[in-house]
């Protein structure tokens, strides 16, 4: 009697796109960006820090802006680093090695490690789409900066994600799942105007940029389209052969996807005198 042959096992489900990619790399190539850069250096100019300043930079991941910032704040300036991430200070430290002023603090946003007016600069930058309580972290930006002081603040807001394909029903459907479910606050860039305003700050400008993107492998890296797509598909939010069909035709042809980064510069009202400089 011959012996059965073994049942071979269904072959896996091949995965949608790149993995997740590690944190602090994805933080560094997003700021490599042509887009990146521009926005930033708007940023840093309107933010206006200089000699002697006290900076703090809220979310620093892997140390992205400190260089820029130690520069500007000089020798006599302090730059404050918080991060909640051990991993994301540690890649920051090694970024600042040799450069004096540059303090490290690990910390949650919503209760900084900051003493009452210590500040006359902050920034926080893509990171209040992941916080649980923007408003709080608002009101703790306010509660250390000194009168007069300046602050800046950079978010996408996701509900304007676009991905152009013949199936645009899908494209909606993979922006209203990155909006409902994949970012905590996917709508925070535009509410970032009324959220500095009720923490007593005054907008003194608001800007955008458009980053868009002509490649799906880069789209995909930055965006998440095949790893949000699987994930849209295994909550039933997609079914599998629509998500896949879609996926699939990104790379039939030429490929565009954009998104909307608003970017505010804030002042904490109150007598300049003897704070920010």
């Amino acid at each position: 009697m011959p012996t059965p042959s073994p049942t071979s096992s269904p072959s896996p489900t091949p995965s949608l796109g790149v993995p997740r990619p590690d944190q602090a790399a994805y933080m560094l190539r997003a700021a490599e960006r042509d887009a990146g850069r521009a926005y930033k250096a708007r940023l840093l100019d309107l933010l206006d820090v200089r000699a002697g300043h006290t900076v703090l930079d809220l979310g620093c991941g892997p140390g992205t802006d400190l260089p820029a910032l130690a520069d500007r704040a000089g020798a006599r300036g302090t730059v404050i680093a918080v991060d909640r991430d051990p991993d994301m200070l540690a890649r920051a430290r090694e970024r600042t090695a040799g450069r004096a002023g540059v303090e490290f603090r690990a910390g949650d946003a919503h209760d900084l490690p900051v003493a009452d007016g210590a500040v006359d600069r902050a920034r926080t930058d893509r990171m209040l789409m992941h916080v649980a309580d923007p408003a709080r972290v608002l009101a703790e930006l306010r509660r250390v900066t000194r009168p007069g002081a300046r602050i800046g603040l950079a978010e996408p807001d996701w509900d304007t994600l676009v991905v152009d394909s013949e199936d645009l029903e899908t494209s909606r459907a993979f922006t209203g799942y990155t909006t409902s479910v994949a970012v905590r606050n996917a709508t925070i860039g535009r509410s970032l105007p009324r959220l500095a305003e009720r923490a007593g700050f005054r907008v003194e400008t608001v800007f955008t940029e458009t980053p868009h993107f002509g490649k799906v492998e880069d789209a995909d890296y930055a965006l998440g389209l095949g790893r949000n797509m699987e994930r849209a598909i295994a909550e039933g939010r997609v079914t599998e052969e629509r998500g896949r069909r879609w996926f699939a035709g990104l790379s039939q042809g030429p490929f565009f996807a954009s998104f909307t980064l608003v970017a505010v510069v804030c002042v904490r009202p109150g007598d300049a005198s003897g704070g920010a400089r």
